[in-house]
């Protein structure tokens, strides 16, 4: 059995030559880089296991990965350092000056998503002999509906568009996953009974309030404590300490408050990133502590994007799933741009969006490791392994063919404009 120091050296050994392979080699994005790898060594692996199966290496390294325990990983250790370091970078001025439209895609968007996406699985994997009660379709529907942050904050850095559709695209990634978490803890509790299986819709409204509402007044505590401590001193070894401790001491709160530890964590990293930047770092202080964010930023997405692909030889993609998978890939396109479209253009009345708007806040709508986390979270039943398969086509399919074609879409669909340095006056 590997310690969790074999395990840690492992996934940053393959992360180091994985990258290197792709740097070298494939000439990749990065994180995209690292995901095709590690798919192509997946499908090695059970090659070779097919051909020469008394070795049971697949096996073997389908235990590992199940050792560490995907969703336990992200979504109580990493997840948490990853928002902080895309917040503690993103302009508030510019989140603020685009409010509604993000506000809304992180909520009337991913509500209209988790249904539309619900309502077609439901059919389809009825129609493909898969009998689904409606309600765990909904949870499908639910955890492939947010946009990952990690994916898209990764992507935006690799593609040059206007800078107040970036700050849409970031600012609804970074607080949609946090809704989108909300959404899915509520409807598989409806789905298997638990302690929140027989509230009605106004139970469910104040639940959802109660944690998105009570996260976000938890980050902007814990971000004004730590933003008190570093403006009455002036020592950046410190103050990244701080820093850090405030990621931990959030997200360890929420948790055990039952709040939602991402929305927490990304209004503590907006409040740090721009008030604290601005009024309690020193110009040496803030140079430090943003270099240690974006080191930790690439270091944990690497790991991340590399787990993304060795995660297959977990799921395993049984044969008839391949048809509920690609019906999933379009299904999920689909209904991300009807949940963009609504709100962009019920606002469109009163404020003015960039040409191609919807365009590519659709295709640049990337699914990611939160996703799988929550999908290999599900407790066991029939239901998990369809939902599983179809998780992980989309989640793929997102990184590699919407992450490597989203330059040449931006290209064709946007004119990039003069800018004013300012907020948008609309």
């Amino acid at each position: 059995m590997l310690s969790l120091f074999d395990i840690t050296a492992v996934l940053l050994g393959l992360s180091a030559v994985f990258g290197y392979l792709n740097h070298r080699v494939l000439h990749l994005p990065h994180t995209i880089g690292l995901v095709v790898i590690a798919l192509a060594a997946s499908g090695s692996i059970v090659l070779f296991d097919h051909f020469f199966p008394r070795f049971g290496v697949s096996a073997t390294v389908s235990d590992t990965l199940r050792s560490i325990d995907f969703h336990d990983t992200l979504m109580n250790g990493m997840l948490s350092v990853l928002l902080f370091a895309g917040a503690v970078h993103v302009d508030f001025s510019e989140l603020a000056a685009r409010k509604w439209a993000i506000g809304l895609m992180a909520s009337v968007g991913i509500m209209t998503s988790t249904f539309i996406v619900g309502t077609g699985m439901w059919l389809a994997m009825n129609w493909l002999g898969f009998e689904v009660p409606f309600i765990w379709a909904l949870v499908f529907g639910s955890l492939i509906s947010p946009t990952d942050p990690v994916a898209v904050l990764g992507i935006l850095k690799t593609v040059q568009i206007p800078r107040l559709l970036e700050a849409k695209i970031a600012g609804e990634s970074l607080f949609n996953d946090g809704v989108g978490v909300v959404v899915f803890t509520i409807i598989v509790a409806i789905a298997v009974g638990g302690p929140h299986g027989d509230v009605g819709v106004v139970e469910v409204a104040q639940l959802f309030a109660v944690e998105a509402l009570g996260g976000a007044v938890l980050g902007l505590a814990t971000g004004y404590l730590a933003y008190w401590a570093m403006r009455v001193i002036d020592e950046h070894n410190l103050e990244v300490l701080i820093t850090l401790a405030l990621v931990f001491c959030t997200y360890a709160i929420a948790l055990h408050t039952h709040l939602s530890g991402p929305i927490a964590v990304v209004i503590a990293g907006l409040f740090i990133g721009n008030h604290g930047a601005k009024f309690a770092m020193s110009e040496n202080t803030r140079e430090h502590v943003f270099q240690f964010w974006e080191l930790s930023d690439e270091i944990l997405n690497s790991v991340l994007f590399l787990l993304i692909g060795l995660e297959v030889l977990v799921i395993g993609l049984a044969p008839e799933h391949i048809g509920l998978a690609l019906v999933a890939i379009p299904l999920v396109l689909v209904a991300r741009w009807i949940s963009v479209a609504i709100p962009i253009s019920l606002l469109a009345v009163r404020e003015k969006f960039t040409k191609g708007a919807i365009t590519i806040l659709t295709w640049g709508g990337l699914r990611g490791g939160i996703s799988v986390a929550l999908a290999l979270s599900l407790p066991a039943s029939d239901y998990k392994s369809p939902i599983l398969a179809a998780t992980y086509a989309v989640v793929v399919f997102s990184i590699i063919v919407q992450g490597l074609t989203m330059q040449p879409l931006v290209r064709k669909v946007i004119t990039m404009p003069d800018e004013p340095e300012g907020p948008d006056p609309h």
